[in-house]
């Protein structure tokens, strides 16, 4: 193998690792027969959450329900996802990264960088062929292929792992830096959504190359956020974007929960009652974390792909779902609109700080903010004692009402046979 010139890595080397079709590739490593197949997973759902390529090449499509896939693929092997499988894979691709440096960023359940810098003096060996090594130590113990960028920083980094798929290995230096970069849609860019995307269109800007090449006083004039000038810069080859380990985290800057809906609706009683169900799971995650949150966003996605969104500072942090369900109740009216089919909805805690951190008011909030906490404290310990989901509230009924009826096929008999009441908390 070549090595990569250390001229091209004159500060920083980053590699980014992407599990290629992940979820369906744990459940192939778990079943060699599924090899080769097309394999989807979300059949607890009744939706096409994660394809095989095979599934892929045959016209399925993510969001798909069970009848278009049979349409497009008869052949179609659809399981129900197996999310704690998933979680103990990824795990284990952080430990084996961590084997060679303790600079590792967990950025998803199937993706993370890792920061080699360095270890080329140490290790007597370029670049690439520490990537390529550690690519080849994840594929042996795994059993699943990786997409692998290395670049000088964590935007070209990922644009690598993404430029040839699947098992692809990409390295990003300054040598090849345009040449890649003139032929990546400018939405396609990690960090560049929808919305920028479309400004930046208007703009004249098609592809990565294109913001790469305009100077500081473009920028300036055009008045981008902070986020949009990092990536310039990374694009650039610069290197802005830090390497967070978890030490460094300390805690997460958000919690995220969304959901796809079984079927698109435009019930807004249905809709309201899956951000209900979206809040509390995002909440059970912020007392487990012992978090508060002092700032929220809303979102619906509808059957066009477009969002319809909302974001609300707190006046003081909270960490009580019926709080933040009230915030959402008063807001629905600024995402939803009516005759809309809409397909998903989420929501993000952020500025996230930990318990105790919260101003303390004058009027009596923070002692009954600790009091009903000790209410959901208590729900948590009766939730999982009896099974996840048994208490809730009743807000996110309507929500719970449709998980039961399409995942009592996938019960485990535990679950099946536990004989407590269908209960409600109602706010």
């Amino acid at each position: 193998m070549l090595k990569t010139p250390l001229s091209n890595f004159p500060d920083r080397a980053i590699i980014h690792f992407d599990g290629d079709a992940f979820f369906v590739s744990v459940e192939q490593a778990k079943d060699y027969r599924l090899r080769g197949k097309p394999v989807v997973t979300g059949g607890e759902r009744h939706i096409a959450a994660a394809m095989s390529y095979e599934a892929k090449k045959r016209g399925v499509k993510r969001g798909m329900n069970l009848r278009a896939i049979r349409e497009v693929c008869p052949e179609a092997i659809i399981l129900p996802s197996d999310y704690e499988t998933y979680c103990i894979f990824a795990r284990r691709m952080y430990n084996i990264a961590r084997r060679w440096t303790d600079r590792v960023e967990e950025y998803s359940i199937d993706e993370c960088f890792v920061d080699i810098t360095g270890l080329d003096v140490s290790l007597g060996l370029s670049y690439e062929e520490i990537a390529f090594n550690i690519k080849k130590e994840l594929e042996m113990k795994l059993g699943i292929t990786f997409g692998v960028g290395l670049g000088p920083n964590k935007v070209l980094a990922k644009i690598g792992s993404k430029h040839h798929k699947p098992a692809g290995f990409t390295v990003i230096a300054e040598s090849n830096r345009k040449e890649i970069l003139k032929d990546l849609l400018i939405e396609r860019i990690w960090g560049i959504g929808p919305s920028l995307s479309t400004l930046l269109r208007r703009q004249g800007i098609f592809t990565a190359l294109d913001l790469a090449e305009k100077d500081n006083s473009w920028i300036l004039d055009h008045g981008l956020a902070k986020p949009c000038r990092e990536i310039w810069l990374e694009l650039r080859g610069e290197f802005v974007k830090e390497i967070e380990t978890k030490e460094e985290r300390g805690h997460s800057h958000s919690i995220m929960r969304t959901r796809t809906f079984s079927s698109p609706t435009s019930d807004a009683a249905s809709i309201f009652s899956e951000l209900s169900h979206n809040i509390e799971e995002a909440c059970l995650r912020l007392r487990q974390n012992k978090l508060v949150t002092r700032a929220i966003t809303f979102y619906l996605k509808s059957q066009e792909f477009r969002y319809y969104s909302v974001e609300i500072p707190l006046e003081s942090g909270t960490v009580l779902p019926h709080r933040i369900i009230e915030v959402a109740e008063n807001h629905f009216h600024k995402m939803y609109k009516k005759g809309i089919l809409y397909r998903a909805s989420g929501v993000t805690l952020r500025s996230l700080v930990p318990e105790g951190n919260v101003n303390i008011d004058l009027f009596g909030a923070t002692t009954k903010e600790d009091s009903e906490k000790e209410i959901f404290d208590r729900v948590d310990e009766l939730n999982k004692k009896f099974g996840h989901g048994s208490i809730f509230l009743g807000s996110s009924m309507q929500s719970l009402d449709h998980d039961r009826g399409r995942e009592s096929e996938h019960l485990n008999a535990r679950q099946r046979n536990i004989d407590i009441p269908y209960l409600g908390i109602v706010r």
